[in-house]
């Protein structure tokens, strides 16, 4: 059953006869043919819409006049009493000052968080990270309340953290006997 070789048939394009067509193929869906395409200028639409506007319809151009149909205007005199050329007015454009970006102190706060007090520094690298994001988003207010955060953070971390490698050393200095 499942080492069978795989069957070769005949694939058939020309749908026109069914009768040579291979009867394991899927029969025609029984669908009509569509009716062939006619060319049809205006095919539902009226041949000319009602006007609703109240205004007098204009025509669309003047077949052979180059002003169209508003021949009655006269065309305007290059120098009908203008004896200077008018300039238009420079504009400057002023682009707004960049919001200033405030420090986020990442790389301290990895420093104090690897090196001084871990809990600190995670503090501290989270309002690093969330100083980053305010000034990204342009929120000049917290980006400044969380810069000021993660600054105490580090500097409360490695004032932690030399004084507990500072009382380290003297207790190790202390333990061998040097302080007697």
């Amino acid at each position: 059953m499942y080492n069978q070789e795989p069957t070769i048939r005949r694939v058939n394009f020309s749908f026109s006869d069914p009768e040579e067509q291979d009867p394991s193929e899927k029969p025609k869906m029984g669908q009509p043919v569509p009716p062939p395409y006619q060319e049809q200028p205006n095919a539902g639409y009226p041949e000319s819409y009602p006007n609703l506007s109240g205004y007098p319809s204009q025509p669309y151009g003047a077949p052979g006049d180059p002003q169209g149909p508003y021949t009655q205007q006269q065309p305007y005199p290059p120098n009908a009493g203008h004896t200077g050329v008018t300039a238009q007015p420079t504009v400057f454009m002023i682009s707004t000052p960049a919001s200033v970006h405030m420090p986020d102190y990442l790389c301290y706060s990895i420093f104090t968080l690897l090196c001084c007090c871990f809990p600190l520094g995670i503090a501290a690298v989270i309002y690093s990270a969330s100083t980053q994001n305010a000034n990204m988003a342009g929120q000049q207010d917290l980006a400044s309340r969380s810069s000021r955060t993660t600054l105490i953070l580090n500097n409360v971390a490695l004032g932690i953290g030399l004084a507990v490698y500072i009382l380290t050393i003297i207790l190790s200095l202390n333990a061998y006997g040097v302080f007697k």
